[in-house]
């Protein structure tokens, strides 16, 4: 498997692993223990392809959920920025929220990343989880965070 597929892989974790913290208010370490331990060695649902998490960048993985946690006010913010007036954060599906959240957090702090990449592996992200406008939404949202943080 490729480095990039390896990352795409690792930001699915990531999303999943944002999200499982949110509904069930987990600590950071431990749901990366979890994913370690429990998760990267399972088929990925739904994916024809037979990719498993345990083919994702682990490393990768770990660094995007730690630094949403330890970025999430400014990532947030960012997020924030580029939602309609008068939305707020918590009227986003919490999936949306988890994608926006990484998405934001690699355009900020991983430079090295090109833009494109980020907005389209989120977007890709979000048509895995939304049949509706939410995949168009991620562009959107991660456009003007990227137009914010990277101009």
């Amino acid at each position: 498997m490729s480095s990039k597929a390896a990352r795409s892989v690792a930001r699915l974790a990531a999303v999943q692993a944002l999200y499982q913290m949110e509904v069930s208010s987990a600590g950071v370490e431990a749901v990366i223990r979890e994913f370690s331990e429990h998760r990267f060695d399972r088929a990925v649902e739904g994916d024809g392809e037979g990719e498993t998490l345990a083919q994702a960048d682990e490393g990768f993985f770990a660094e995007l959920v730690r630094g949403v946690v330890a970025h999430q006010r400014e990532v947030d913010e960012a997020v924030v920025k580029r939602l309609a007036t008068g939305w707020r954060l918590e009227r986003l599906d919490a999936t949306v929220r988890a994608i926006l959240r990484a998405g934001a957090f690699e355009l900020e702090h991983r430079p090295d990343v090109p833009t494109e990449v980020v907005i389209n592996e989120y977007v890709e992200l979000a048509k895995s989880f939304f049949e509706g406008p939410e995949p168009g939404f991620v562009n959107g949202a991660l456009d003007g965070v990227a137009q914010d943080v990277r101009a």
